[in-house]
């Protein structure tokens, strides 16, 4: 195949899955009986997600710099499932760089993986050459692995001396100053709330300034109480009020969100940290030097750091070259393309 009709193919993948087919809405609701994280509203979000990137003038303007053209070697994609299709973009990178895919997918998948990938082979059967669904991964020439802090020291172990990209545990941040709007407050109840604040691109941390009151926070975010309907949300949320009640832990408490000063940047699930700041510019210094747990920002203002930062409400829409980590995937495949 050549990269054109690489580019075709998941351009018409997009045009697909964006009607919302019978076959589909039947394939998300049985995944949200295997895995009920992945609810239909929040795997329907995530392929729009997707597909808003499979234009024709999109992946022409990122894969252009690269010259990429067909190799024989394979890579190995040990994929999350956090979150629907959540290594839909691993997957993209690779085949439209022209190399074989050797994917694990998570068992939290639920077949989502599995479907889309079936309906990119009817629509170009040649990717039947390149993609392999496997239980464990072998002969593969580099490694692409999406894990915990626990399972990366398992993937440094295992396949360290392969050419990697090893992802660890990350987490997202927003940034308050106090101005913003009940619209631009309200935006970024997605940014916490989206798939139940499971992804490393969901806030678990917002910085305030000091003296913020913490009702201008919380009123907006009453649009989103309906997610303490989820039973395995309500169960974190009554579990971790049920800690800091009898370990007398200050927290404030909406109903459906807890939120607790901390200087952690991993909060549990229904939880949101915070704490308070003095001026922007020590802010920016101190996420700079955790900018290896932090996936990026978000806020309103303009700040100096070398975190990928997004407006209010943005941090679930990366566009195809905002890398996870930060790590240019594209650049990684390209840099071992031709070695031997």
């Amino acid at each position: 195949m050549t990269v054109e009709q690489r580019i075709d193919a998941f351009v018409s993948l997009g045009d697909l899955l964006v009607k919302k087919t019978p076959e589909l809405l039947e394939t998300l609701e049985r995944a949200s009986h295997r895995n009920h994280w992945y609810t239909v509203a929040n795997s329907l979000k995530q392929i729009d997600e997707i597909a808003v990137n499979l234009t024709k003038s999109k992946l022409r303007e990122w894969l252009d710099p690269y010259n990429f053209s067909q190799y024989p070697k394979s890579v190995g994609l040990i994929l999350a499932g956090n979150l629907p299709l959540v290594g839909f973009h691993d997957i993209l990178s690779v085949l439209l760089a022209g190399f074989r895919a050797q994917i694990k997918v998570s068992s939290d998948d639920a077949g989502l993986t599995t479907y889309v990938l079936g309906k990119l082979i009817e629509i170009e059967p040649s990717f039947s050459e390149q993609i392999e669904i496997v239980e464990r991964l072998t002969d593969f020439d580099l490694i692409i692995a999406t894990g915990s802090d626990n399972s990366s020291r398992y993937f440094d172990y295992y396949f360290g001396k392969k050419p990697n990209i090893i992802r660890r545990n990350r987490n997202s941040v927003a940034i308050l100053d106090g101005t913003e709007t009940t619209e631009q407050l309200r935006a970024l109840g997605n940014d916490i709330f989206d798939y139940f604040g499971l992804g490393c691109r969901s806030v678990s941390k917002i910085f305030l300034p000091k003296g913020y009151q913490i009702n201008n926070f919380f009123e907006p975010l009453e649009s989103f109480s309906e997610i303490a309907s989820h039973y395995k949300y309500a169960n974190n949320y009554d579990y971790n009020k049920s800690i800091y009640l009898i370990n007398r832990e200050k927290h404030y408490d909406n109903g459906f969100l807890l939120l607790k000063e901390d200087e952690r940047i991993a909060s549990p699930l229904a939880v949101v940290f915070f704490q308070e700041y003095d001026s922007i510019r020590e802010l920016s210094a101190q996420l700079d030097a955790q900018v290896e747990k932090i996936q990026c920002i978000t806020t309103q203002l303009t700040i100096d750091v070398d975190i990928p930062t997004f407006p209010l409400g943005r941090s679930q829409c990366p566009s195809l070259t905002d890398y996870a980590d930060g790590v240019n995937t594209l650049e990684f495949l390209k840099g071992h393309a031709d070695q031997n």
